[in-house]
């Protein structure tokens, strides 16, 4: 990953380099990182965040529609 500083300007940069590591789910995988996770929880985790996403998608398909 790489950011370039224009004029110096080394805080427009860092928010810059931030954003694209947000993007890229650098912060995400750090903090998921950070302790070991048993396989278990892992799947555990992952079921509950596939739940969690198609609640959201059929939300706002519903929210699209109308029915809402």
């Amino acid at each position: 990953m790489q950011v370039s500083v224009r004029d110096n300007n080394v805080d427009q940069a860092l928010r810059a380099l931030k954003k694209k590591m947000q993007r890229e789910g650098v912060f995400r995988e750090m903090k998921l990182r950070q302790h070991f996770e048993k396989p278990s929880e892992r799947r555990a985790r992952e079921r509950a965040e596939a739940i969690r996403r198609a609640r959201k998608i059929a939300r706002k398909k519903a929210q699209r529609e109308g029915l809402l």
